[in-house]
């Protein structure tokens, strides 16, 4: 089987986790490309099986290399098992507001984009200073002392539960239909 996976980064948190993503895929015996969004063009959806899409969420909003493939591949989408790795820090918590905006986050993504994903989970990304700049620094600084007030907020910090997202993308695989 051929899995295309797709993603959308920021900081480079997402990357890593459509790189864990693809090796476990590929451990489970399958054929895997990877290729972020910003250079999907032209890719021809015809030759996947199925498809895994990551992109993270920032502002409140999906980058626009994830909006722009998904909209110009949509049908392409819609007759294929996917599954959508939706990355931010809120899904690293348990307050119930957040759980609230994400889901409000995808919906609001599905309307804009005519595209629902065959499953999407919520997973969290990484707290990562040493790469913002200093307004995003200072705005991070305060979500992440108010989510986690053991946290070194000058360390990176990574909130990903990867025994987890093994669990997740091994079902995913298994349920998917051939």
């Amino acid at each position: 089987m051929k899995i295309l996976i797709g993603y959308a980064t920021s900081e480079g948190m997402t990357r890593k986790i459509a790189r864990h993503a693809a090796d476990r895929v590929y451990d489970a015996g399958h054929t895997v490309e990877m290729l972020g969004l910003a250079d999907a063009g032209d890719v021809d959806l015809a030759r996947f099986d199925r498809v895994i899409l990551a992109a993270s969420i920032h502002a409140g909003h999906y980058q626009r290399d994830l909006t722009d493939f998904v909209s110009a591949n949509a049908t392409g989408l819609a007759g294929k098992p996917t599954l959508f790795l939706s990355v931010s820090l809120a899904a690293a918590g348990h307050d119930a507001e957040d759980w609230k905006a994400l889901d409000r986050i995808l919906e609001e993504y599905q309307e804009a984009t005519g595209w629902t994903p065959g499953q999407v989970a919520q997973i969290a990304g990484a707290y990562k200073p040493s790469e913002y700049d200093i307004f995003r620094r200072f705005i991070m600084r305060r979500i992440v002392a108010g989510k986690d007030p053991e946290a070194d907020l000058d360390s990176d910090k990574e909130y990903t539960d990867w025994p987890a997202l093994d669990a997740l993308i091994d079902d995913w695989m298994a349920a998917a239909p051939s």
